[in-house]
């Protein structure tokens, strides 16, 4: 492995939404650094999984489904 070549992991805060704050370890900026979160992961359907829904374009799910309907995952 290459020396130098990684960037520095230290601690910063992170404050939430809601104005709460949490330690983390982190390469984003400077030890001590406080980084300001503007979408609340707590309810982001990014990290809840939430509002996921399944699209059946051409109906290729639908046929998929058909076709292994009888096997057991």
């Amino acid at each position: 492995m290459k020396n130098d070549i990684h960037p520095e992991y230290h601690t910063i805060e992170v404050k939430l939404v809601d104005g709460s704050t949490v330690q983390m370890r982190s390469t984003w900026g400077a030890e001590g650094a406080t980084l300001t979160l503007d979408v609340d992961p707590s309810v982001h359907p990014a990290w809840t999984g939430g509002g996921a829904r399944l699209m059946d374009t051409g109906g290729r799910v639908t046929k998929f489904k058909k076709k292994f309907a009888g096997l057991d995952f």
